[in-house]
């Protein structure tokens, strides 16, 4: 089995929906990001990805790594991929301009239904959502 290695990005809006990209000629949405180049860092290529598919400008400062997660591949044959998870803060966001690779972008919410890779249905949306709701909690009990 090949293996490629990602950098992803959680980008939530103040509604706590989750911004998701469908590339063109595939049918399942995912994290915007993509294949870390040799030599890149994982926040590097972030930027770059985030760049290049959705002309967001964004400062690696701005990245928060939230670890890594591995899942078989959406678009790849016997791949796996394994995700340097990333979450930006929320805020509002501008229109994104979409790139010849970005069919489609949705924001979705935790009870959604999509057709999402598996790396974001599997890993990435309950990661995620129980973290917000982590948060909740603890705000609730001050």
């Amino acid at each position: 089995m090949q293996r490629l290695n990602l950098a992803v990005a959680v980008i939530c809006d103040a509604e706590d929906r989750m911004l998701v990209v469908r590339k063109r000629g595939t049918e399942a949405f995912m994290q915007p990001g993509g294949k870390i180049d040799a030599g890149e860092s994982p926040q590097a290529a972030l930027v770059r990805e985030l760049r290049e598919e959705l002309g967001l400008d964004i400062a690696q400062e701005a990245l928060h790594h939230l670890g890594q997660a591995g899942e078989i591949a959406a678009n790849e044959p016997d791949t796996e991929v394994v995700a340097d998870v990333f979450q930006l803060a929320p805020r509002h966001w501008p229109d994104f301009e979409l790139t010849a690779e970005i069919e489609e972008t949705r924001w979705v919410g935790a009870g959604d239904e999509l057709c999402l890779a598996p790396l974001t249905k599997n890993k990435i949306m309950p990661l995620i959502w129980r973290t917000g709701d982590e948060r909740a909690n603890e705000k609730a009990s001050d």
